[in-house]
């Protein structure tokens, strides 16, 4: 199992004097420690360091951790500049990047953006998949895309990435986001709040990709999960608690209906994420559940001496990331 961690970019998990800064050498201080990935969020609904701008800041300082989105909202950017954006960091990286897209959620954190944005909530899901076929047509070298909703003649040659097309990976679990996923996206990104419903979207992931002519590895089960290692579970919920507040404006009773969420002890938080190891997943990106730098560095370290027992588990033919050759 590869695990990784989600950079804390947004102001809501700073204390008052926390360094942004900051987030470059704890970056490289969790690949020092041996985690696999680094992620980062993306938002206009929150104040936060932007996705591709951190991503560019830590691709030259690391050598080694995948670089990735959780998730990149493509519909915040203009798709044929956000190519070439996403192909530079891959360059500058090394060929390291991996983007795990979404449309957006209803209610406060996803439609409003579409404003900001000035394009239509309705069809949302149709202009993700649209832009992610003209990111890998334009990475395949295409002059011309024509899609329903996106149109471009005259494409002028674009950055290639690194190695053929970074992975893109789907979060969304819905019936439709399952089906799109094994039909198209190279890995999988959920949060689930129950690992039961992990394994049986696992199940219609891998049975749409089978139908669509696919092989098992060439989508990755990822999985996207709030963590707190403390004393107890008890403590380790309220300190949960303070976290999603802040940060959702919820208790945590709330996120945790909507949201992958482990607590506790060591013992118990390795027994929690095993759970979702059972169920099939083999890319695990950790939310440290911290409200300043110094306890996210605190939590990563707790963390860091859990790795050994966390990649535990039984190696599955899943685990292996893809890197397209520019099949879609």
């Amino acid at each position: 199992m590869d695990i990784g961690v989600l950079l804390p970019t947004a102001t809501a998990q700073w204390g008052p004097a926390d360094d942004p800064r900051e987030l470059i050498a704890l970056g490289r201080e969790a690949e020092r420690s041996g985690f696999s990935s680094l992620f980062v969020g993306d938002s206009l609904i929150s104040p936060r360091i932007e996705a591709l701008t951190m991503l560019a800041a830590l691709a030259p300082v690391t050598n080694t951790v995948t670089l990735g989105t959780a998730a990149l909202l493509p519909f915040l950017r203009r798709p044929v500049q956000a190519a070439q954006s996403l192909a530079s960091i891959d360059l500058l990286s090394g060929g390291r990047l991996t983007v795990t897209v979404g449309a957006g959620f209803p209610g406060r954190f996803g439609r409003p953006l579409y404003a900001l944005s000035e394009l239509p909530w309705e069809r949302r899901f149709a202009r993700l998949d649209e832009t992610v076929a003209l990111w890998r047509a334009l990475w395949d070298g295409a002059d011309s895309f024509h899609g329903d909703l996106l149109h471009f003649d005259d494409l002028p040659p674009t950055t290639r990435p690194a190695r053929g097309h970074p992975p893109i990976w789907l979060g969304g679990a819905t019936p439709a986001a399952l089906a799109r996923t094994g039909r198209t996206y190279d890995g999988w990104l959920p949060y689930p709040p129950d690992p039961a419903d992990y394994a049986s979207g696992l199940h219609a992931v891998r049975g749409a990709a089978a139908d669509a002519g696919r092989a098992l590895e060439d989508v990755t089960p990822a999985l996207f999960v709030s963590v707190r290692v403390d004393d107890d579970a008890e403590s380790g919920r309220r300190a949960l608690d303070d976290y999603a507040r802040a940060v959702y404006g919820m208790p945590l009773d709330r996120l945790e209906e909507i949201q992958a969420v482990v607590t506790g002890s060591a013992d118990q938080v390795l027994q929690g994420m095993q759970r979702y190891a059972d169920a099939g997943a083999r890319h695990v990106v950790i939310r440290l559940a911290a409200l300043d730098l110094p306890s996210q560095r605190d939590q990563l370290e707790r963390l860091a001496a859990l790795l050994p027992a966390l990649r535990a588990t039984p190696a599955q033919k899943s685990s292996a990331p893809l890197r397209s050759s520019g099949v879609q």
